[in-house]
Parts: C-alpha cells; sequence; structure tokens
C-alpha cells in the first residue's frame, strides 16, 4: 500500500529560471520571487484585496474560498505544492487564500509578469499550471451541480488520489468542515457518506480520520462517472 502525504512538484520552476529573461533583456532579474510561511489557517490575502502577486504553492496545501451573501463559505480549489494561484485579470483578488495545513509559498510580484513571461519556460510552466486550474475548476462545476452527495465524496477521493500520485491511500490535510464547503454539502453529510462508503467496503477510515484507504478504486471510478 502506498500511502502519500504531500503532492509532487510535478510543474517545478526556480528563482533561476525566473531571472533568466531579465538578464536575456539587460534588465535587473525581478521575478525571483519571495517566501512565505503559513501556519494553518493562515490568510494569505483576502477577497478584495490588491491583487499585488500571484503564488505557487511548495509544501502544504492552500484552499482559496469565498463568503456567499448569506454567510456561507465556498472553497473554490485546493493548492497543492506546484500549483500556481491568485493569478488575476482584473486588480483586486476574487477570493480569499488560507493555508489548509502548514504551508510554504512563493509571491511573485505581478507588475514582473511581463519581463517574466520573456522566458519560454517559465510560461510554458504557469500556463501549464494554469491550464491544470481551469480544468479542475470546470470539473468541480459538474460536481457542485449535477452529482449526489456520494458521487461527489468518490470524486473528490479520486481526485486526491490522482493529485497524490495515484496512491492506494491518501492523507487528507485538511478538515471535514473544508471538504464539506468545497462539495457543497453539510458536514454531517460528508461524514455519513464516508460512513456508508466504508460499510459497503470501497474505503477504509482508520481511527486517525485523516487516512482514507481506497479499498475499490473501480467502484470509485463508477461513483465518480
Amino acid at each position: 500500500m502506498q500511502i502519500v502525504m504531500n503532492a509532487p512538484a510535478a510543474r517545478h520552476f526556480d528563482a533561476a529560471v525566473l531571472s533568466r529573461a531579465a538578464v536575456a533583456q539587460g534588465r535587473r532579474p525581478a521575478g525571483v520571487g519571495s517566501v512565505r510561511t503559513l501556519d494553518k489557517d493562515e490568510e494569505l490575502f483576502a477577497e478584495g484585496d490588491p491583487a499585488v502577486s500571484f503564488y505557487r504553492v511548495t509544501q502544504g496545501v492552500v484552499r482559496t474560498s469565498k463568503l456567499l451573501s448569506d454567510g456561507r463559505r465556498q472553497i473554490d480549489a485546493f493548492h497543492f505544492p506546484g500549483d500556481v494561484f491568485g493569478v488575476e485579470a482584473g486588480a483586486e483578488h476574487r477570493f480569499s487564500a488560507e493555508a489548509a495545513s502548514a504551508a510554504t509559498v512563493i509571491a511573485y510580484r505581478r507588475r514582473d509578469l511581463d519581463d517574466l513571461l520573456f522566458d519560454e519556460t517559465f510560461s510554458r510552466e504557469v500556463l501549464g499550471a494554469m491550464m491544470h486550474a481551469l480544468e479542475r475548476a470546470q470539473r468541480h462545476m459538474l460536481l457542485l451541480g449535477r452529482k449526489s452527495a456520494i458521487e461527489k465524496i468518490a470524486t473528490f477521493l479520486v481526485d486526491m488520489a490522482e493529485r497524490l500520485a495515484g496512491a492506494d491511500a491518501v492523507e487528507l490535510p485538511m478538515s471535514r468542515l473544508d471538504i464539506a464547503d468545497h462539495l457543497g454539502l453539510t458536514i454531517e453529510t460528508v461524514s455519513r457518506s464516508l460512513t456508508e462508503l466504508e460499510r459497503k467496503g470501497v474505503i477504509d477510515v482508520p481511527a486517525s480520520r485523516r487516512t482514507i484507504v481506497l479499498r475499490d478504486k473501480a467502484a470509485l471510478a463508477r461513483l465518480n462517472g
């Protein structure tokens, strides 16, 4: 059994890559980035804050969310190592970002993005990360609108296993409340759905309740659709 605690940084780019474009153009390297370490539940930026930077996760998990008009929270996405987030078309952040676990991110100044995009490698890495994020967002919209609670949980577990290198067991860094707010469910429904999947022999939920053992991936895939 393979248990993976952290997602691999499959899309890696570092300060040296980011600075090559500026050097080639005779400019001072602009995009080396600054490291920010976050405690669990610490806020990185709030909805409506000026979007002066965008970010890449290097350790842990960051969640992005929005407060609805009735006070409920909708978690848009969970960002794992290698993921890029906070890239905005407008001047303000449309979502808030907090650490779902202890996390480390690199912040890149938005004003330097034009310089950085002269670097072909950097451009390809950022575009790839954004396309993956768009694909996940589209799947999430389908999940919220068309699936039952059990199907939502199955889809979530399949997605987590894929992002954690196809593990047979996944250690979820986020809370049950985070999962509920991501899937548009109550925390009680999340717990009931996990219990039902365990009763059917599809998963095991050990006493720690952080690790989910995927006993029957084929059954999860069928529920995922």
